[in-house]
């Protein structure tokens, strides 16, 4: 199941079809869905978190916690809003397309992918682009 929280004043508008997109997703890459929990909050809030369990003093869009078993992927993805806003102006793409790369992104990292190397941020990113493929199919 995937489940969206709000620590901040942003609300999804379509949670259905990004669920749904979501869902697909992992299915796509032979997985079976289990708890995944979206968290939207604010820079500070994500900060807070970064240096308590990563000890990294530095703001991020994504930080997620995999609690994947086997085949059944499930975690907590926290998405700061405000990162999400900033990355789509620098990279001048729609917000709504960004939100998109980042949702998929913490999925992608469930279902196996890194992005710690050059060759591995690249699968990463063209794996991010199918998958954002896919919700336009679904429309």
């Amino acid at each position: 199941m995937i489940n969206f929280n709000y620590e901040t004043d942003f609300t999804l508008e379509n949670e259905e079809a990004i669920a749904a997109w979501l869902t697909n997703v992992i299915t796509s890459e032979n997985k079976k869905e289990g708890e995944i929990n979206y968290i939207f909050c604010d820079d500070e809030y994500l900060h807070k978190i970064n240096l308590e369990y990563l000890n990294h003093d530095t703001l991020t869009d994504i930080i997620s916690f995999d609690y994947t078993m086997g085949n059944e992927i499930s975690g907590d993805i926290f998405v700061s809003v405000e990162r999400v806003k900033d990355n789509a102006n620098d990279f001048n793409v729609a917000f709504d397309e960004e939100l998109k790369r980042v949702l998929v992104h913490g999925v992608l990292h469930y279902c196996g992918y890194k992005d710690k190397g050059e060759a591995d941020e690249l699968l990463m990113r063209n794996k991010e682009d199918e998958k954002i493929a896919l919700f336009h199919v679904e429309r």
